[in-house]
């Protein structure tokens, strides 16, 4: 797809390693400062398909950013700066080895594991006749492992303890703040018309104090329903409409693919990458609350070089 940002290869002046991860790729410079940037790639079932989503890292970029800011009572977090629609320069921190899963309704892969008669999710107990995208009588937190590469596994806090990954101490204050973050998304989606289904958030740690890192709310780390229709779709037991990367991934699995050794993905034509983008760029404005300003494309890599360089001369 042209104008699609999916590689990068900088050299920034006091630049220490670089990252590329399965969406984000982020600078380290120096000791203390991290350059992410969101490109407009896309991973489904911890796989990064072929093609790119236009405009998609401005989206994610832009609603974490916000979510960020309107979160920032409840714990401090990494961001510093966005420089760049794409971009946002924060705190560089020792990671946590777990991502905290919250989830409001059993619905995705909970629902998957469900519905093949599993009753227990991440150490949690869950009560036999409960159907697809019913609610939780409240949130439950099902962490998985962070992994480098590969996949990220389902652990339960029993286990995160027991194997060191993190303190008893520190885990307990990761839930609260997990709780917290969860029911503030919770209330500003609401405002919106839309229902914060659920979502994962990663913490860091730098001088001894826990911060949120990385992105928040956004469509790749949460799905959203329509509050309007939710109970009319539920009890007729048809499929929600929503807000997230859900519908990429059903659309992956009628076509054969769910990240399994063997399969393939599927064509990713232009028509298909623009109509994602289309759903992406529907949750910025449902969201946020405002239209969404295309940034310019034609020379993006220049454009980020250029801004990121900005930013790092002035600090």
């Amino acid at each position: 797809m042209k104008n699609t940002l999916v590689t990068t290869d900088y050299n920034f002046s006091g630049q220490t390693s670089v990252y590329h991860g399965k969406v984000r790729d982020v600078y380290s410079i120096g000791e203390d400062t991290l350059v992410m940037i969101a490109t407009d790639r896309i991973s489904a079932f911890d796989v990064v398909l072929p093609q790119g989503i236009p405009y998609k890292g401005q989206v994610l970029n832009q609603i974490a950013a916000k979510f960020l800011d309107a979160t920032s009572d409840i714990v401090p977090n990494w961001k510093l700066a966005t420089p760049d629609p794409m971009v946002t320069v924060g705190l560089k921190c020792e990671q946590y080895k777990v991502e905290m899963v919250i989830r409001g309704y059993l619905t995705g892969s909970a629902w998957r594991e469900y519905k093949k008669g599993a009753r227990t999710l991440c150490g949690v107990a869950l009560p036999d006749g409960m159907k697809e995208d019913q609610k939780f009588p409240s949130p439950i937190i099902t962490p998985t492992t962070k992994e480098d590469v590969g996949h990220d596994e389902n652990i339960s806090k029993e286990e995160i303890i027991a194997q060191g990954l993190v303190s008893k101490e520190e885990y307990e204050q990761l839930e609260k703040y997990t709780y917290a973050l969860f029911q503030r998304g919770t209330e500003i989606a609401a405002q919106k018309g839309l229902i914060l289904v659920d979502t994962k958030y990663e913490f860091g740690k730098r001088d001894g104090k826990i911060y949120l890192i990385d992105e928040i709310h956004t469509p790749d780390s949460s799905r959203y329903f329509y509050a309007d229709t939710y109970q009319e779709l539920f009890d007729k037991g048809e499929e929600q409409r929503q807000l997230s990367k859900e519908f990429v991934r059903k659309w992956l699995m009628e076509n054969g693919f769910q990240g399994r050794d063997g399969e393939q993905v599927p064509e990713m034509t232009e028509e298909y990458c623009n109509s994602v983008s289309e759903r992406y760029i529907e949750l910025y404005e449902k969201i946020v609350g405002e239209p969404f300003v295309k940034a310019d494309v034609s020379d993006v890599a220049i454009r980020l070089k250029k801004n990121i360089t900005e930013y790092l001369e002035t600090v």
